[in-house]
């Protein structure tokens, strides 16, 4: 399939998709309190970045999923921080801009944009930032799922998938 041809079936599934939505939250009532979204303020930022996600798809740049996910991403944050009033969050929320980064990449690939390597790389990106969220989660004392010693065995863990996915490399030739 044609890197045209891709654009255009993303394009057609993402429009699907959004009419499928609005004539189910008019069938289905019990929809209707998820279409009732308060737009506030973020939904701007989120929208913001569905626009530069619809100019790559116009313009068969692939490449601009990864700043329309961080832009998207970022109005999430927004979202969640301004329905809660819990700004200070960002102390660990900021690492998942790096997930963000890794879902652009993998989004990318699936548009056309040498699929294996993006999505290699996406999943790695998504990985640190996971962990990295969960340690600084953890350090700020906001979440607790680990015990004492979360933040220490999260990095080892992350080490150790850092070594293994060199010594994979490694042996490939790469």
């Amino acid at each position: 399939m044609s890197r045209q041809n891709r654009t255009q079936l993303a394009l057609g599934i993402l429009l699907v998709l959004v009419g499928v939505w609005f004539i189910a939250v008019r069938q289905v009532p019990i929809l209707k309190p998820f279409a009732d979204l308060n737009f506030d303020w973020p939904f701007y930022v989120i929208g913001a970045g569905v626009i530069l996600l619809l100019i790559g798809l116009v313009t068969d740049a692939p490449r601009m999923a990864i700043p329309a996910a961080i832009v998207a991403g970022v109005g999430g944050i927004l979202y969640y921080q301004n329905m809660s009033q819990d700004w200070e969050s960002w102390n660990f929320m900021w690492t998942l801009i790096f997930g963000f980064i890794g879902v652009g990449n993998i989004l990318a690939g699936l548009l056309g944009d040498d699929l294996r390597h993006n999505f290699g790389h996406g999943v790695n990106l998504i990985v640190i930032s996971a962990v990295l969220f969960l340690i600084f989660a953890m350090i700020f004392n906001r979440i607790n799922i680990l015990g004492n010693y979360g933040a220490a065995g999260l990095l080892i863990l992350l080490g150790l998938y850092v070594i293994g996915r060199g010594l994979m490399r490694s042996r490939r030739g790469g």
